[in-house]
């Protein structure tokens, strides 16, 4: 299966020779949960574009420091790209940003929260479970680090967790028990030394200063990434499997298809 990366935000320059770009933090993350994977990168943020919906087995799209609100070019060519998705019936994972911008363009609204930012390690509990949540406990701790969340559902959306801070934390799309997309605010793919490098570097001018300490030392806790990798790969995995079961078989006769 071949997911291709859509990468929206960089990695601060201080932080990517020893990190690495959203892209490879997402390989490293849903590889480990299957090596099988296959991952191809298409730079939107600097103008790249996917040449079809069918580039790709499914499509991913990473954080970013950007808002879905923000005039820039990629950002209309984007939600574009995800409706024909849709419409192709390729499958669909937002995360941060992505989370965000799927559900634009699917007609929610995302906005910068009045509850301020979302930053360290945060609770969050499932709101809805289908079949392909086994991997998913009923409470979970994921990474975060945002100040935009989802403030208006799209229709045919369905809440799957929430947290005190993040009402719409992550939202499966059509069928709960099929659906074709799925997003997610916090960061499963980021590990505790990036998001403390990050917290240390920013603070004070992304975010609030005195956030900091208590957002770094609650990164010591465990978290639930590599349950959202297993979830995110069972998701992938059923929703490629319907959208193949549902093309039409080849006609083949007695020497092959024709």
């Amino acid at each position: 299966m071949k997911i291709g990366i859509l990468e929206t935000g960089e990695v601060h320059p201080d932080l990517k020779a020893r990190h690495g770009d959203y892209p490879a933090m997402f390989a490293a993350l849903l590889g480990a949960a299957d090596p099988a994977l296959e991952f191809a990168t298409v730079r939107v943020v600097v103008g790249e574009v996917p040449t079809s919906p069918s580039q790709a087995d499914a499509w991913l799209v990473t954080g970013s420091h950007h808002g879905v609100y923000d005039d820039l070019p990629w950002i209309e060519p984007l939600k574009a790209f995800l409706r024909a998705c849709v419409a192709a019936g390729v499958p669909i994972v937002g995360v941060c940003f992505g989370h965000q911008i799927l559900a634009e363009a699917l007609g929610g609204r995302a906005a910068k929260s009045d509850r301020g930012w979302g930053l360290g390690v945060q609770d969050y509990e499932v709101t809805a479970r289908a079949g392909w949540m086994a991997a998913l406990p009923d409470r979970f701790a994921v990474r975060a680090l945002h100040q935009d969340q989802v403030v208006r559902l799209p229709p045919d959306a369905t809440v799957l967790a929430r947290s005190a801070h993040c009402e719409y934390a992550a939202l499966a799309y059509g069928d709960p028990e099929r659906p074709f997309a799925l997003s997610l605010q916090p960061h499963p793919e980021f590990d505790a030394d990036f998001m403390d490098e990050l917290i240390a570097l920013r603070a004070g001018t992304a975010f609030p200063g005195e956030a900091a300490p208590a957002a770094r030392a609650s990164l010591a806790r465990e978290v639930h990434g590599d349950h959202w990798a297993r979830l995110i790969v069972d998701f992938l995995r059923q929703a490629a499997a319907e959208r193949d079961a549902a093309r039409p078989a080849s006609r083949t006769g007695p020497n092959g298809p024709g």
